[in-house]
């Protein structure tokens, strides 16, 4: 299931709102409501998560993404809800600069996390697609096991590596419009995915041969 909403109802939302219908502007945040709540706790960092609550960061983004609506509705330069996630992305990253982890983490990465805790079944899949024969359906404990290795696996990449991972599979964007957020094409977009998949199975692989030993 997507993360996101499907996209024609809220392009219908979107055309009664430039109509300056207010209840269509009003489903259009409701809709995305959810989603925007799972990705700020997603990608708000943990250890900040104990002193900024979610709820407060996601109500931050609604407002905000109110006070612009305007400015989009005349120019929409993106999918709506990719126009959402920069916002959310924004405030993530401000709550960040408030409330410093360590001086030893930039404030200033969108990336602050490992892989996104408590999403266990994306880091299944993950194990999955990239082909771990130790990864059976049926051993409930061995798949938790796997979804551990594969976060601490996302965290050595290179940021654009685990960032481009964490987007498709956490996040569940596509190729496409991961291009449109880092000004890629969607071929692009599509290989740096494929070379951060590559280094990510060498990271799982070593991790597992290190344990092994």
């Amino acid at each position: 299931m997507n993360m996101w909403p499907e996209k024609i109802h809220t392009e219908q939302l979107i055309a009664k709102a430039k109509d300056g219908d207010s209840s269509a502007v009003n489903q259009l945040m409701d809709r995305h409501r959810n989603s925007l709540r799972q990705l700020i706790r997603m990608r708000l960092d943990h250890k900040i998560q104990k002193r900024v609550d979610v709820s407060d960061v996601l109500q931050d983004v609604l407002i905000e993404a109110n006070r612009r609506l305007q400015r989009y509705l005349d120019e929409p330069i993106m999918p709506f809800h990719l126009w959402l996630r920069q916002i959310a992305k924004d405030r993530i990253i401000d709550a960040h600069r408030r409330h410093r982890v360590s001086a030893k983490r930039s404030v200033d990465r969108e990336q602050q996390l490992a892989a996104p805790r408590g999403y266990d079944q994306s880091s299944i899949q993950l194990a999955s697609i990239l082909g771990d024969s130790k990864l059976t359906p049926a051993a409930a404990a061995l798949q938790k096991e796997m979804a551990i290795k594969v976060e601490a696996s996302i965290s050595l990449l290179e940021e654009k590596d685990s960032e481009i991972i964490i987007m498709r599979h956490y996040e569940q964007l596509s190729n496409q419009e991961i291009g449109q957020i880092l000004g890629l094409t969607e071929p692009a977009a599509s290989m740096r995915y494929l070379r951060a998949i590559r280094r990510l199975k060498l990271v799982l692989q070593g991790s597992s041969q290190i344990s092994e030993s």
